[in-house]
Parts: C-alpha cells; structure tokens; sequence
C-alpha cells in the first residue's frame, strides 16, 4: 500500500459515538457475556460495527498510511503498524471512537468487570495493523498484560481483501480444561474480543495482492504499571511494532525535543 499523505480524518465522530451507543443497545449482552465466559473469555461478533462507522474508519486508515512502521522479525512477524501517538496527530477521530463511554461500559458488561482506557502513554492502547506485503502475518503469541490489572482487546476489522485468517486456542492457561483451537475470518465491521493473557493466537500470512487492516484498542482493569515494567514494554513495542520515533519521542517534553 503507497504511503501518502490523505486528506484530514472525517471529524464528525458525536454522531459516530451515538450511532455506537444506539447499535450496541440492540444486542442483548446476558447470552453473549454467557459464550464469551464459556470460551474462556473470548466473543466474536461479524457485524458489531455499522456500515457508516465502518466507512468513518476506513476513511482514517488513508490518513495514517505516512505513519505506517515496517517490522521484521525472523520467524515471528512482519508487517506494518501505526501507534495511537501518530493516529492522535493524523486520525483522532479513532481515539474519540476507542473513548466511547457506551463502548467502554458495553465492553465491560462482556468482560465482567469494569474496564478503563489504556494511559496516555501507552503506544498501544489503540492502533493500526496494516498487511499488504505478501508474507505479512504474525505468529503464535498471548497479548501480556504488563499492567498489575487484566488487559482486554478489542480487535476490529477494517479493510479484508485477503484470506487472513485469525487461528486461537482457548482454555490454554486453564487447569484441566481441553483445549479448544479455532480459526475465523474478521471481515470489515467484524469484532474479537477476548482477555489478552488467555487467548493464544495468530494472523496467518498474507496472500500475493491481497491487503488487510485492522485496529485494536486495548483496555485494561488496573492502569497501573511499575516503571521497570514500562520500559520493557515500550521496548517491545518499539522493536517489534511502532519504531523507537513514535514510542520514545512521544515520551521526550517539547520544550526539550526543541533544545
């Protein structure tokens, strides 16, 4: 995918964060926290989102192209990502969506428990995962929560022109319990969410021509973290997704980026 500079982000997310408010309304969250409890903390929906929200997000995905970092690691990952630093300055409008407050209450009905957005500091708490490489994927992997609280992640399809497939195991980390493997498509609009150290999962590769993107927004129980344990996870995040520009320059004051 070319990078460019697009044109602003669509910035009329009130009405994107009503049109949530009012979709979310008509599920009925009792049955659906039941099969995310029985699966060990993991739902999948195909059409959580509405095709104009939808629309809104792809719409942003063109605006952060400039800011897509490229990563390779060897027998783990390749592909593209985009930290919630460089979406707050290109395509805020995803922020607003990921601080929804009927998202954030909806979300925690499922998950049991209340849930609080990620600090401002964490690169991760939303952002961008571009394949358009032939090869693109992401191996076998927990999303550890270094938080001293659980982390849950939202992963929502954006653009899915590709036979991507999300491969997870279940009740990996549960005494006794038989394990139970699954895989699933997540087209545009589509949601997984699950408990980050429960679910084992992976992206497999990206086919040639094809393209997929997705976002994530992570949540947390606790937002605590002790420092030496913030430093091991911008470093991860630094290497294996974002860069070290958009994790530790975000962290450096203006006044002294100018001196």
């Amino acid at each position: 995918m070319p990078s460019s500079v697009g044109a602003p982000a669509p910035q009329a997310l009130p009405d994107a964060r009503q049109r949530l408010a009012a979709h979310l309304a008509g599920f009925d969250v009792q049955p659906l926290r039941r099969e995310f409890a029985e699966h060990g903390a993991f739902l999948q929906l195909r059409d959580f989102l509405t095709p104009e929200i939808t629309a809104q997000l792809i719409a942003a995905v063109d605006c952060v192209k400039v800011a897509v970092h490229r990563n390779y690691l060897p027998g783990h990952k390749q592909g593209g990502s985009v930290s919630r630093h460089a979406i707050d300055a290109l395509a805020p409008a995803i922020g607003e969506l990921y601080r929804s407050s009927a998202l954030l209450e909806w979300l925690g009905q499922l998950a049991g428990e209340r849930l609080q957005v990620s600090p401002p500091k964490d690169p991760h708490a939303y952002a961008l995962y571009f394949y358009t490489r032939p090869g693109d994927h992401i191996g076998w992997h927990y999303d550890t929560s270094y938080y001293l609280g659980r982390r849950y992640t939202l992963l929502l399809g954006i653009i899915d022109e590709s036979s991507c497939r999300l491969d997870y195991e279940l009740h990996t980390r549960e005494a006794g319990a038989a394990v139970e493997a699954g895989s699933v498509l997540i087209p545009p609009g589509g949601m997984v969410f699950f408990d980050g150290d429960k679910l084992r999962h992976r992206i497999t590769p990206l086919g040639a021509g094809e393209v997929r993107v997705s976002l994530t927004f992570e949540y947390v129980t606790d937002p605590r973290m002790h420092p030496y344990w913030r430093l091991i996870s911008n470093m991860k995040d630094a290497v294996a997704y974002f860069g070290f520009r958009q994790v530790f320059r975000r962290l450096v004051p203006r006044r002294a980026r100018r001196a």
